[in-house]
Parts: C-alpha cells; sequence; structure tokens
C-alpha cells in the first residue's frame, strides 16, 4: 500500500488552550494510538490534504521532530461542523508483525455484458474491509465485471484474498447488475435474474 509522509512536532501540553492556540495557528492536534503510550503531536493542516481528502487508502509514514519515525494509519478525523477544518486526527500504530483492519477501496474494471444490454450496475460496497499485516495491505481490490450478465453479482466470497482476511460474510454482495425497462434480455440472462430473485444477498453495513 502507498504511503504518505507527515512531518509533525511532538506537543507537550494537550490542554484546550494549547489545542485552541495550534489550531489559530494552522495546525492540527493529532494523537497516535496503538503503542506503549499515546503519542501528541501536531501537523500543518495542508499536510493532510493527500490523506483526508481521497477515496483512496494510505498508510502513513509520521517523522516527529524529535527524530522518531512512526508507521501508522488514519483511524479517526473529526471536521468543523459549519467551516469542515480538521478539528483532530487519530491515528493508529502500526507494527510489522501485528495485524491491522482497515477499509479498502473497491475498484471494478471491465465492461459488464449486462450493462452492455440495458442493465443497471449498482455498487453495493465501495470500500470493502480486510485483516492483513501492513506489508500484505492493498491499494485496492480490483473486480473484473466483464463476465457479469444482467441479474449476475459478485459477492465477497467469489474474490481471492490469499494475503488477507475479508471481514465480512462470503454472501456480502459487492457489486450486481440489475435489470431495466431498457434491458434486452438473453436466455442466460433471464436465468441469473430467476437466481438472483430466489436468492437475494445481504448488503454489508459500512464503517
Amino acid at each position: 500500500m502507498k504511503s504518505i509522509t507527515i512531518n509533525g512536532s511532538q506537543r507537550e501540553s494537550v490542554g484546550k488552550k494549547a489545542t485552541k492556540a495550534l489550531r489559530n495557528a494552522g495546525q492540527v492536534p493529532c494523537v497516535l494510538y496503538g503503542g506503549d503510550k499515546p503519542v501528541h503531536f501536531s501537523a500543518p493542516e495542508l499536510a493532510f490534504s493527500k490523506l483526508v481528502y481521497t477515496p483512496n487508502a494510505h498508510t502513513v509514514v509520521i517523522n516527529l521532530d524529535n527524530g522518531e519515525t512512526l508507521n501508522a494509519v488514519l483511524q479517526d478525523i473529526q471536521f468543523h461542523p459549519v467551516t469542515d477544518k480538521i478539528l483532530h486526527i487519530d491515528f493508529y500504530q502500526l507494527f510489522e508483525d501485528k495485524e491491522i483492519a482497515l477499509n479498502i477501496p473497491v475498484n471494478l474494471v471491465g465492461n459488464s455484458k449486462g450493462v452492455k444490454n440495458g442493465g443497471v450496475l449498482r455498487k453495493n460496497n465501495r470500500k470493502l474491509r480486510i485483516k492483513a499485516l501492513p506489508a500484505n495491505l492493498p491499494d485496492f481490490i480490483e473486480i473484473d465485471i466483464t463476465p457479469l450478465k444482467i441479474g449476475g453479482k459478485v459477492a465477497v466470497g467469489d474474490l481471492p484474498s490469499e494475503n488477507y482476511t475479508f471481514l465480512h460474510s462470503d454472501n456480502t454482495v459487492v457489486c450486481q447488475v440489475r435489470t431495466s425497462r431498457t434491458a434486452v434480455l438473453d436466455e442466460e440472462d433471464e436465468e441469473e435474474t430467476v437466481e438472483g430473485a430466489e436468492a437475494p444477498a445481504a448488503e454489508a453495513t459500512q464503517e
């Protein structure tokens, strides 16, 4: 997985006054959890633009002003309810020998036969939660939808997962091609549509 580097300054004072002063100076107060003790630091708000304002998943390399370098993932972020400015960010520290749970974007490739025949592609889950060692975290989960006919679907159980574990049930639908008024069904499409109607799959709750 690609990583983004954040250069931060360790915080000694974590009170409300100190936090307000940081924000007024264009800095974002942050906390890194997962190690022996929480690490409080701050960094310029602009430093987080490529991490926060993107649908992609990244790991983070945090370079502190004391020379310490820590690997992490974004855990939680708080925005101002009116201005949408970043108020606070929580990170979780990564260790090479410990698995981490993370939401990974789904990337659909190919041209579905069902869509060509007038069907509608539905993306049930744009991200999937997996568990893996940091070295095995993928940038995205790629799914080739070319074989999908009208009524066809791809579930979590259909996806390979050699280096990581999906934290969803096998019947969780990731994407499917639904029929529409303008759809042109062939015999195979009709069979898949009937089967899909008989056994609808449950959708996963996004986190």
